[in-house]
């Protein structure tokens, strides 16, 4: 039997994320030898990434970075979503250090998309190859699935952690003028606790707010509503869609008996944009 012990299993293990059986199997074969036995995980990893292909990664973190446009005049925020197979290797120091970079290299690009940052060179490694890599050491499929941009005269960012054991699996980038950043932090928390679709009533396609209207009529009806009673319902049961999905109209979490938009013309400021990311949803 190879030279090694449990606190050298327990090492590798943080170290890769990659599951007791196969850093027992990479100690066995490297002899006890810790950085052999990396290697040998990581070699394994590699002939292992097309495999993965079709598995489900639906944990993971979310990462962002905010600071100046390129005029100095306002700020940009980059929000980017890596995922993994499991939490285990969602919490592991090289899956958390490889979000950093892939939130570096978004900062330090023009890609709008996942697609365009994944085709993006860095130290002349794209990093696609950079994230297959890391996926091989850690012998989970490993996907960046999102990439977002806000700019504003001010952003605020907010990760938040739904375990606190985990790294933020939720985030939000809120882009105001200088007069709404007094209350842009409050907003931020409230998108993450109520997960508004759009900005405002008009950011809504209008096919959506037919399908609404015609789903409040139908369901009015069915109950035996009162044919003239039913514009009244339909509008009524329209607003409540728009409280529920729209942000400004929304009830402020500090203050339900607020809107989020009276809080903001309270404030004397504008809400410009907003982006929410929750890991796997």
């Amino acid at each position: 039997m190879a030279n090694y012990s449990l606190a050298d299993i327990k090492a590798l293990r943080e170290k890769t994320g990659a599951g007791m059986l196969d850093v027992k199997k990479a100690l066995e074969e490297a002899e006890g030898d810790s950085d052999k036995a990396l290697e040998i995980i990581r070699v394994k990893g590699l002939k292992g990434v097309g495999k993965r292909e079709g598995r489900a990664a639906s944990d993971g973190l979310v990462a962002a970075h905010v600071g100046p446009t390129a005029d100095g005049e306002g700020q940009t925020g980059v929000l980017v979503e890596v995922n993994s197979e499991t939490d285990f290797v969602a919490k592991s120091p090289n899956f958390v250090a490889l979000a950093e970079r892939v939130l570096s290299a978004a900062v330090g690009s023009a890609a709008r998309d996942a697609d365009a940052l994944l085709a993006t060179e860095v130290d002349g490694t794209s990093v696609q190859s950079i994230v297959d890599e890391t996926a091989a050491t850690l012998g989970e499929r490993v996907v960046v699935r999102r990439l977002a941009r806000v700019a504003g005269e001010h952003v605020e960012v907010y990760l938040h952690k739904v375990n606190k054991d985990l790294p933020p699996q939720v985030g939000v980038l809120v882009a105001t003028d200088a007069a709404g950043a007094g209350v842009a932090r409050d907003i931020a928390t409230h998108i993450a606790a109520f997960s508004p679709t759009f900005l405002t009533r008009e950011d809504v396609p209008a096919e959506t707010v037919e399908s609404e209207r015609r789903i409040a009529e139908e369901t009015a009806r069915t109950e035996g509503k009162p044919e003239a009673a039913l514009p009244k319902i339909v509008e009524g049961r329209l607003n409540g869609f728009f409280k529920e999905n729209v942000l400004l109209d929304q009830a402020f979490a500090k203050d339900p008996k607020k809107s989020v938009g009276q809080v903001l013309t309270e404030a004397g400021g504008t809400l410009t944009g907003f982006v929410r990311y929750r890991v796997g949803a």
